[in-house]
């Protein structure tokens, strides 16, 4: 018997001749495509570039409104959600305009409350006679981009960012990253027709 325990305690001595250390907790990879661009081919009353990887949706949630669509990125849960108004339908479209370039305002700032930041940046392309602001949303809110843009007399374009999935910032860094470049090609190629 004592023979045994003298054997079990140096077969621990000499079997753990080596320091271990634990593997890292790890991420999954992500793979992204080479960056390509082609024009949106609808018949919109705007146009822009969009990623070759992204797929254009009519949006369902609002089947009323014929130009409002999804940007979709299924392979990394993406969605840039577009709202287009036309605004000479309205009879005062000076007070539509202030009012949902303030509602955007809001609709970014709802963000304020999960958000470490929220950056402001105006868009002006003269030649193009598109205007408007960028939202960048730093932290973990679920919209990381939100923007708007503008003639300031006939069209309002509002876009929003979403990934679908929990709002966690350290692992979502990689997508958001890859995105973000692609938002600014749009708003950037954006024109009316």
């Amino acid at each position: 018997m004592r023979f045994a325990y003298i054997l079990i305690i140096l077969l621990f001595l000499f079997a753990c001749k080596e320091d271990y250390t634990p593997k890292p907790r790890g991420y999954y990879r992500i793979d992204f495509p080479e960056k390509s661009y082609s024009k949106l081919d609808r018949s919109f009353p705007y146009s822009f570039e969009i990623p070759d990887y992204a797929k254009i949706e009519k949006d369902t949630r609002n089947s009323n409104e014929p130009y409002w669509i999804n940007v979709d990125v299924p392979e990394n849960k993406v969605e840039i959600h577009i709202s287009y108004y036309d605004l000479n339908s309205q009879n005062d479209d000076n007070q539509l305009l202030g009012e949902l370039m303030e509602e955007t305002r809001t609709l970014a700032y709802k963000h304020s409350i999960k958000a470490d930041a929220i950056d402001e940046r105006l868009f002006l392309n003269p030649k193009h006679k598109v205007y408007g602001t960028i939202y960048a949303i730093e932290g973990n809110a679920a919209s990381p981009m939100q923007f708007f843009l503008t003639d300031s007399t006939r069209h309002f374009l509002r876009g929003a960012f979403y990934i679908r999935e929990v709002p966690d910032i350290d692992s979502l860094r990689p997508v958001i990253n890859f995105i973000e470049p692609d938002i600014i090609h749009l708003i950037e190629t954006t024109s009316w027709k």
